[in-house]
């Protein structure tokens, strides 16, 4: 997996969380679906990058 992807995948995955809980916390509906969203996108990123690396071994 490329580095560079890797950690803007975990960095994607960590803001996600992040703006998830504050949205459960202060009882934002909207901030809590773009922090899932965005876990998700970076759940797929890393995902994509996993594959890629199984296809060049």
């Amino acid at each position: 997996m490329s580095g560079s992807e890797k950690t803007q995948a975990k960095t994607e995955q960590a803001k996600g969380k992040v703006k998830e809980t504050a949205g459960s916390a202060v009882g934002n509906e909207k901030l809590t679906a773009e922090g899932r969203a965005e876990q998700a996108k970076g759940d797929a990123r890393q995902a994509k990058e996993k594959i890629k690396d199984v296809l060049k071994d």
